[in-house]
């Protein structure tokens, strides 16, 4: 019996998209669930808008590998369809000589990972850089940049859309049962009403909601190492009249489970800091502007001008984490899982910094992943 449709995608993230994208455009016949009213409403929209250079992973990592193929992906796939971005290059500062050798480290694997152009300036070329910054030194990352996020999505859905993908908005998938020929999934719509779909694969890109998912479909995730942890990130702006100027992306040394509150530049010049790093035990947004006082404080480590006043709360993200609160690094999970007794079904857990750079690697994996089946 042939199934409704060859593959579901759980998930409209950008993830989600760019794999319905490159699937269809291969000729699978694809539909693409969503639990919100919109692409990119979750994780996606809430974050830096990064393309990462892909600094910070180890070598043989697949966080180091689809970085390096996904930035090199996603630039060309701007250029060619438009979509808005710019290579702003970007400064990790020592704001003390005993950050150095921390920049050395990070240039070192940078360079490993196939990042380009990578290298070390003393204070006087960051003071010519940025002038309101200060900083011992600096690693210069010329190919890092920024991207309309949204629209990298709004494109995605478009190319999928040309290549005959369905889209099912306010759309949760709440039960995942094998079968002989496939899978059946159980969804619900917003109004309540259910139905099902008959599918020969599913892509699991349900971002925050990934492990539930998994384990709709029967897998244990505590066993695997599944488990996803909430790790909240908020994010102030700067005041348009602050007299304070950063032109491109400032990053310090990282430090705990992120890269460290930096400072990023939309494409409309925008000044943004964040995001900082808690877990939390239940996905929320909401930004306490009393944090303005501790941004700021750990911000003029390496932009002294900056005041309290000129900040003021702007969004906040939550990254699904397959780190626990004090483990250590955690890669992607791209992974078809027939070895687990699971055949046709795409786990995509974890996806984090750098997800968005990644994007098109991860469905060129994907793919790739199912194209035997």
């Amino acid at each position: 019996m042939k199934p409704a449709t060859d593959v579901v995608i759980v998930g409209a993230g950008v993830v989600g998209l760019a794999c319905a994208a490159a699937l269809a455009r291969a000729g699978r016949s694809v539909i693409v669930a969503e639990r919100n009213e919109r692409a990119g409403g979750e994780t996606t929209s809430r974050n830096s808008e990064v393309i990462h250079a892909g600094l910070y992973y180890p070598e043989a990592s697949l966080k180091a590998r689809l970085c390096r193929a996904g930035r090199d992906a996603l630039y060309a796939r701007c250029k060619a369809r438009g979509i808005s971005h710019r290579r702003t290059g970007k400064l990790v500062v020592a704001a003390e000589a005993s950050e150095v050798a921390v920049l050395e480290s990070i240039r070192e694997r940078g360079s490993a990972n196939g990042a380009p152009g990578l290298e070390i300036v003393d204070g006087a070329e960051v003071a010519a850089r940025e002038p309101d910054v200060s900083a011992v030194a600096a690693l210069v990352s010329p190919d890092t940049g920024i991207v309309d996020a949204m629209a990298l999505c709004l494109d995605y859905a478009a190319e999928a859309e040309a290549h005959g993908a369905a889209f099912a908005y306010r759309t949760e998938i709440v039960e995942v049962e094998r079968t002989n020929f496939g899978w059946r999934l159980q969804a619900r719509d917003a109004a309540g009403e259910s139905g099902e779909v008959e599918c020969g694969a599913v892509v699991n890109a349900a971002g925050l909601a990934g492990d539930a998912l998994a384990e709709r479909a029967g897998f244990d995730v505590d066993a695997r190492g599944y488990r996803l942890h909430y790790c909240k990130g908020d994010y102030f702006s700067l005041a348009p009249g602050a007299p304070v100027r950063v032109s491109g992306l400032v990053y310090p040394v990282p430090a705990g489970p992120g890269m460290g509150v930096h400072a990023t530049v939309d494409l409309a010049g925008r000044v943004r800091f964040g995001p900082d790093a808690e877990y939390v035990d239940a996905v929320r947004y909401e930004v306490d502007p009393a944090k303005a006082a501790d941004f700021a404080r750990i911000v003029r480590r390496y932009l002294p001008a900056l005041r309290d006043e000129w900040l003021a709360p702007d969004y906040a993200g939550v990254r699904p984490k397959l780190a626990a609160p004090g483990e250590a690094f955690r890669d992607f999970v791209v992974a078809e899982e027939s070895d687990a007794g699971f055949p046709g079904f795409v786990n995509c857990l974890g996806i984090e910094s750098p997800g968005l750079t990644a994007s098109p690697a991860i469905a060129s994996r994907v793919t790739e992943l199912l194209g035997a089946l």
